[in-house]
């Protein structure tokens, strides 16, 4: 049993102080709570951990201690489970800096702001090919979870209008809204949030581990409010059909005459698709696209806390979302979840659209690819494992049928080889994501070796990559998951690359996991499923019956 099941730390830390007889040189009491370096600034307050200390102390001691404290989290650069972008150059941080005490929400006293953040939705909105007819409508949210409710909200209220209009009832049975099972949680979030019925559609091998538009079509009625369409799986960087969906509407529509609008989650694939798959329609290009939403922090490289939602046009957003402000010096209009939201990411991101324009993000986006691909071919060259991402496979090529260039240049990457085909458009597109698990036959091989022993022994190592079931219907496949960002350079790569190998080959050699994960597994193989999930105080029970995607890695 780990020592943690019986064993009260805190309790023991406490009795283990020095006893008032027993002090020797200081006439204060140290503790393992304490704050740092106390005896060089004779700091005699104790610091409690769960309540607000009686008396604070000086700002270069509480720098110290949260400093001090925030070096046991992982490095950003290493943190290749996340989407979310940890890196901006030096001037960005300090326009960011010298713009922290501004409020984005107050357009009279900072109109500089505001003008600025108008100029991103115009920018935005061109690249996602608004109607030029049209006037598209948008704004910037704290991240792509609030877009995406914004969206989902305004087709929910476009659709009780068009019910009521038709003389329908909104509440029995009540709206629904379809997406494929490999949704981030953020939209299914919306569904319970806002008492819309979610039909999730199943993903298989078959369709890619993504939504199949024929087999959507098969949960739609006259109560759908739209479809959330996914530019950019959370498991695999697979983009799901925005034309193959659009088209199976436009059938539905001519045989039923129910239309049917779609909301992209663009929430990564929104600064990608534009700039390395220019001719891939997904888009306002498509017009049953009603609206789309993107995260600035991830693939747009803006700093954390930001993303962004687009209309095509502004009667795609009804008037019953939108609120007259008339407190903060002017009248002013606001359709955010949040009020108070801080004006440095906004300003974060015209930095990059100004730095590195349509040519600086395309090259930051085809450089991701290709490293993206490097990883690829070489962990399916080591034969330990295989890919279910797809950017590094041949367009109309079978998933097995790689050309051999690719083959010879897997083979040949710990030298640093490359093919010479990097043109990601001869590609199936995606995010430049590595989704890889074991091969049929290493497990077979090696049936005491653990796929998630490699995810602990990585993290050992420094490197974070995440190890976590498939969506619904596939979930008795687990795979590894590595999302390629700027911050990874060539080099890291290619020692990530090593790393994954010497670290399968140690668990395959008999080297074992470390006695810190047989520990972990031990206490798994003797807890039942239910406890051992994550979550002790939670009616863990009740949250795996009513939803997908809790706990499943973002």
């Amino acid at each position: 049993m780990a020592l943690a099941h019986h064993v009260d730390a805190e309790k023991i830390i406490s009795e283990s102080r020095d006893h008032p007889v027993r002090k020797h040189t200081h006439d204060r009491k140290a503790t393992l709570l304490d704050i740092p370096y106390t005896s060089r600034y004779d700091v005699e307050t104790e610091l409690p951990r769960f309540s607000i200390p009686e008396t604070g102390v000086n700002a270069k001691v509480s720098y110290q201690l949260l400093h001090d404290e925030l070096l046991l989290d992982g490095n950003p650069n290493m943190n290749l489970a996340s989407f979310v972008n940890t890196w901006v150059p030096d001037e960005c941080n300090r326009l960011m800096y010298e713009n922290l005490n501004k409020n984005l929400v107050d357009q009279d006293e900072y109109p500089a702001a505001q003008a600025i953040h108008e100029r991103c939705i115009s920018m935005i909105s061109h690249l996602w090919h608004a109607p030029k007819d049209a006037t598209a409508l948008g704004t910037a949210t704290t991240g792509s979870s609030e877009a995406i409710m914004l969206g989902g909200m305004a087709m929910k209220k476009r659709w009780q209008e068009k019910m009521k209009a038709a003389g329908k009832d909104i509440h029995n049975p009540g709206p629904n809204i379809v997406m494929g099972a490999e949704a981030q949680v953020a939209l299914e979030k919306f569904a319970r949030y806002f008492e819309v019925e979610d039909r999730l559609v199943p993903v298989h091998a078959e369709s890619g581990y993504v939504m199949d538009p024929k087999e959507a079509m098969k949960y739609v009625d006259e109560n759908t409010i739209g479809i959330f369409v996914i530019m950019g799986s959370t498991y695999t960087g697979s983009f799901e059909s925005v034309k193959g969906m659009s088209d199976e509407l436009d059938k539905y529509q001519e045989e039923t005459g129910i239309d049917i609008p779609i909301h992209v989650d663009a929430a990564s694939g929104g600064f990608v698709a534009p700039f390395v798959y220019p001719d891939l329609a997904w888009d306002f290009r498509i017009p049953r696209v009603n609206s789309i939403n993107a995260s600035g922090h991830k693939y747009g490289l803006a700093s954390v806390g930001l993303g962004w939602i687009i209309w095509r046009s502004a009667e795609y957003l009804p008037k019953e979302l939108i609120f007259e402000l008339h407190y903060l010096g002017q009248t002013d209009y606001s359709f955010n979840l949040n009020f108070s939201r801080p004006a440095f990411p906004v300003l974060s991101q015209m930095f990059h659209f100004l730095n590195l324009g349509f040519s600086g993000y395309k090259r930051i986006n085809e450089n991701n690819l290709s490293k993206a691909r490097l990883i690829s071919r070489a962990l399916e060259a080591s034969g330990y494992f295989t890919c279910l991402s797809m950017i590094h496979k041949p367009v109309n090529q079978g998933l097995s049928n790689i050309s051999p260039v690719i083959t010879t240049a897997a083979s040949n990457v710990i030298h640093g080889h490359l093919p010479e085909i990097d043109d990601p458009n001869y590609y199936v597109a995606g995010l430049p994501v590595c989704a890889f698990k074991f091969t049929d036959e290493t497990k077979q091989k090696y049936p005491n070796v653990k796929q998630e022993w490699i995810q602990s022994q990585l993290r050992a190592i420094g490197w974070i990559v995440p190890n976590y079931p498939l969506p619904p219907a596939e979930d008795k496949s687990e795979i590894l998951r590595v999302v390629v960002r700027e911050s990874l350079s060539g080099d890291l790569a290619r020692k990530l690359i090593l790393d994954i190998i010497s670290v399968t080959e140690g668990l395959i050699n008999g080297s074992g996991p470390s006695f810190a994960m047989s520990v972990a597994a031990r206490g798994q193989s003797i807890s039942s499923p239910t406890t051992a999930k994550r979550g002790d105080t939670l009616d863990t029970d009740h949250i795996a019956d009513h939803t997908n995607t809790y706990a499943k890695t973002c």
